[in-house]
């Protein structure tokens, strides 16, 4: 059966420019910039760090919106009811975020943190560092999904349903989760941290590109062609600055403890590609088209870190390891989802061959 996503998915994959092909450079620097500049001009990054409203950091914020929007623009509201042919990636989604993900990384984080590496981390914030850890798998992305589907040339329709649908079942499933593994009786979820990134990250957005698209298709096609093309570079900019951002606000830590931090990363980053992983080669058994297995597959890798640290720093404190794991999480987000947005793309032509025979 033919689709808008099938017919996405056969076209040629987008030529990169200079600035995106060197993209693994400007992220290293970024990194680096903002662990030196963090540690050694810190007055700037505090001041930034303190302008967050129920843990949403408004700076940061602004920088999501840059860059989710040249996804957004893409969105056809007119084309949405079709997503529902592509069950098969939405399923795939679902399965990953809920049934797979959170439970992973329990495993990965007793075998890490619990066994492996317990000899080089304080004895008594061991299981805080694991409470941190499965939180911060329990919170599916909501922003950031936006522009990694954005660079694989993702469809943006199922990419604004699949975030929608994660985000309903978040408010039902992200609590009982958590204290189902946990082993708490109950837990606090941080439902203003919640709401607010939502209305931030998906409702203004989604009805300022919207607005935005109609008055550019009102001058055809080729005004919202060429706005599109004019955003890309700012959008990336705009990734590459909240790189410098969130390593600045916590280069004083990163330098502070290392070790720590460092050993924290390894089950996050087993985890982002195991997940990622998983959800690809499904979808590419399944035959879904690569255009939405690359947003399926992301999705089912990504965190939604404003929600994970909230809650961490609700349940054991703002000087807890869970709330360390979770800042951890922020740190490896953006470069590891980098790394399995290239994966995607380069892997583009096996998957194809899959189902294009």
């Amino acid at each position: 059966m033919s689709s808008v996503a099938d017919t996405r998915g056969r076209t040629a994959a987008p030529d990169l420019g200079t600035f995106e092909r060197y993209l693994t450079l400007w992220v290293a620097l970024c990194i680096l910039a903002g662990i030196v500049l963090g540690r050694w001009v810190p007055r700037p990054f505090q001041a930034l760090g303190r302008m967050t409203v129920a843990e949403v950091n408004i700076p940061v914020a602004v920088l999501i919106w840059l860059m989710i929007v040249p996804m957004l623009l893409k969105v056809d509201f007119g084309a949405l009811h079709r997503v529902a042919e592509q069950w098969r990636g939405i399923g795939v989604t679902i399965g990953i975020n809920w049934l797979i993900k959170p439970f992973s990384m329990a495993v990965l984080g007793w075998l890490f943190i619990g066994w492996l590496f317990r000899p080089w981390l304080p004895a008594d914030q061991i299981d805080s560092y694991i409470a941190g850890l499965i939180i911060l798998a329990a919170a599916p992305c909501t922003a950031m999904v936006f522009v990694w589907s954005n660079l694989t040339d993702g469809d943006p329709n199922f990419t604004l349903t699949q975030v929608a649908l994660n985000d309903t079942i978040m408010v039902f499933a992200f609590a009982p989760i958590v204290a189902l593994l946990l082993g708490l009786s109950s837990i606090t979820v941080p439902w203003t941290t919640l709401f607010l990134s939502v209305v931030l990250y998906i409702v203004v957005p989604v009805i300022a590109a919207q607005l935005w698209r109609r008055s550019l298709l009102v001058r055809g096609e080729a005004a919202l062609g060429q706005t599109l093309r004019a955003l890309q570079p700012i959008s990336l900019m705009a990734l590459l600055a909240t790189l410098v951002l969130l390593f600045g606000f916590q280069g004083e830590q990163i330098i502070r403890q290392p070790l720590i931090i460092a050993l924290l990363a390894v089950p996050i980053i087993i985890q982002v590609y195991l997940n990622a992983g998983i959800a690809y080669a499904i979808n590419r058994a399944l035959g879904v088209p690569h255009n939405v297995a690359c947003p399926s597959a992301l999705i089912g890798a990504s965190n939604f870190f404003e929600l994970a640290v909230a809650a961490a720093i609700a349940l054991f404190g703002f000087q807890s390891g869970a709330a360390l794991a979770t800042v951890v999480g922020v740190l490896v987000e953006v470069p590891v989802m980098l790394s399995v947005v290239r994966i995607v793309l380069r892997t583009r032509g096996w998957y194809e061959r899959a189902w294009s025979a």
